[in-house]
């Protein structure tokens, strides 16, 4: 135990240290949400990758599809990879970075309202990241906590409580710059600790040889009289799983808090070598967690529910219950590590979105404060300076709401972060990507996929779920490109003038 809370309180006082040594680089808005939009690749790539990565991924989705498709999970792994990082950086990386830049844009609904030149957008857009921030975020708080009350016996809700306070410290002493250090930070720890950790776990059944044989005896769950199911290439359920694969890859693209790190990016340059180091990332990281998890039935049938269902987040915390102390507290750093860099993200991304696009939408002036269109030095600085603050205390407020849901978390953890993807990138993936390449994208397309992104997360969810959150999340994002293309071509284009100029980016 000495052991495990000594790493721990290191590891806490680095985080903090690292927001107290970037408090100066936050002081204006693009320094606090942005980092000067001069962040290096290395620190980009890592950002990217563990804000992708947390304890969602490593307790809720490993430890749910392991058992549900066996080692044909690893392909999930795979395609956050492939599809995820690989393609997410060269697809939109690129075209990212020189679009917002030349528009000024700092968030993603800021982002929609300049580019489609409708403010309804911008304001849209942004309560619906916030809103459906709240339950991703609430999923990543009860990852950690799960695992935390596994290795240190602390009650659940006195974990979630100190992981949202440490957590708003260091974002509201450093903003992104703070964000991006510790990212690379705790990219570091998880690379070790997710390589260590399936040595350890596997030589506990005999190693990596042992292991799968005994998953090739598993009896299939639909027929007990079949063997190898859980072992076999595509696993017993492969479109089931193609729709996770496709939620959890496609759906970082139309994440407000994983495209944002294509706008703080130094230059072109950096972005070729950031997305070599992301790729490699995920392919660790993710690969390695799934294909752990895929080895979750040799580790016994993990507890019930009090509604009778398999207790999935109890799973992978079952497999590691029994390593020595000193890799228990491996497993807490990894989690820790995880968890911690995508709560940062999202709690700034959300704030940022609430401050800047809600409560400031005026980019260059505030009513009251300017004289014939000019803005002096004292009171733009003024204005940044209160637009800095306001946005930490939106921190704290996103942090109080998403602790609340933790507190009494409503479904498994794959499931909050189902109804959250679905909604996010089911509204906002088709238009973001299609306006940077499409000129022809109309306004009213983009009204039409906000529609349909939220609206079929929300009816389903209502009525009781009908289609799983995984599967109606990858619909929503495949369908939004359909919904795009569609009223586009049937409505009024965009001014032609106003667009070209939008276009001379990429000239």
């Amino acid at each position: 135990m000495f052991i495990k809370i000594l790493l721990t309180v290191v590891f806490l006082a680095v985080l903090v240290g690292v927001g107290l040594y970037s408090r100066k680089q936050a002081s204006s808005v693009d320094g606090f949400v942005l980092g000067g939009r001069a962040v290096g690749p290395w620190l980009t790539a890592f950002a990217y990758g563990t804000s992708y990565f947390s304890a969602v991924v490593f307790v809720g989705y490993a430890g749910q599809f392991g058992w549900k498709y066996g080692l044909s999970s690893t392909w999930i792994g795979v395609g956050n990879a492939v599809i995820g990082s690989l393609l997410a950086w060269i697809i939109l990386g690129r075209r990212t970075k020189l679009m917002t830049q030349h528009i000024q844009s700092r968030t993603m609904p800021d982002f929609f309202g300049t580019r489609f030149d409708s403010q309804g957008l911008r304001v849209v857009a942004s309560v619906i990241a916030f809103v459906f921030l709240i339950p991703y975020t609430a999923g990543v708080y009860k990852g950690i906590s799960t695992l935390f009350e596994m290795g240190f016996g602390i009650p659940y809700e006195y974990c979630v409580i100190i992981m949202a306070i440490l957590t708003a410290v260091y974002v509201i002493l450093g903003g992104y710059r703070a964000t991006a250090m510790n990212d690379f930070i705790q990219g570091i720890i998880m690379l070790f600790g997710i390589v260590t950790i399936i040595a350890a776990v596997l030589a506990q059944k005999g190693g990596l040889v042992e292991a799968f044989h005994q998953m090739a005896q598993m009896p299939s769950d639909a027929d007990a009289s079949v063997n190898g199911g859980f072992a076999s290439l595509w696993g017993p359920d492969p479109w089931n799983l193609l729709g996770v694969v496709i939620l959890t890859s496609l759906g970082t693209w139309g994440l407000p808090q994983m495209v944002g790190k294509f706008y703080s990016i130094t230059d072109e340059s950096a972005i070729h070598r950031g997305t070599v180091i992301s790729t490699i990332f995920a392919f660790v990281v993710a690969g390695g967690c799934y294909f752990l998890g895929g080895f979750g039935r040799l580790f016994g049938v993990p507890p019930t529910l009090p509604n009778g269902r398999l207790d999935f987040d109890a799973i992978v915390p079952g497999m590691l219950e029994t390593l020595p102390d000193i890799l228990i507290a491996l497993v807490v750093l990894l989690v820790l590590s995880a968890s911690m860099s995508t709560l940062a993200s999202l709690v700034l991304t959300s704030s940022s979105t609430m401050t800047l696009d809600l409560i400031y939408r005026d980019k260059k002036s505030e009513e009251g404060e300017v004289k014939d269109g000019e803005i002096d030095d004292e009171v733009a600085e003024k204005i940044e300076r209160r637009k800095v603050v306001v946005m930490r205390v939106l921190i704290v407020f996103f942090i109080v709401i998403s602790l609340m849901l933790a507190l009494n978390p409503p479904t498994f953890i794959a499931q909050l972060m189902g109804i959250s993807w679905g909604a996010l990138a089911g509204a906002f993936l088709a238009p973001f990507m299609l306006g940077l390449y499409w000129k022809r994208v109309s306004t009213a397309s983009v009204w039409a996929c906000f529609v349909w992104g939220v609206g079929i997360t929300v009816i389903n969810m209502l009525i009781g779920n009908p289609i799983s959150p995984i599967n109606c999340g990858a619909i929503a994002m495949v369908g939004g490109f359909v919904v795009v293309a569609l009223v586009s071509m049937l409505t009024k284009p965009m001014n032609k003038n106003y667009v070209e100029n939008i276009w001379k980016c990429y000239e």
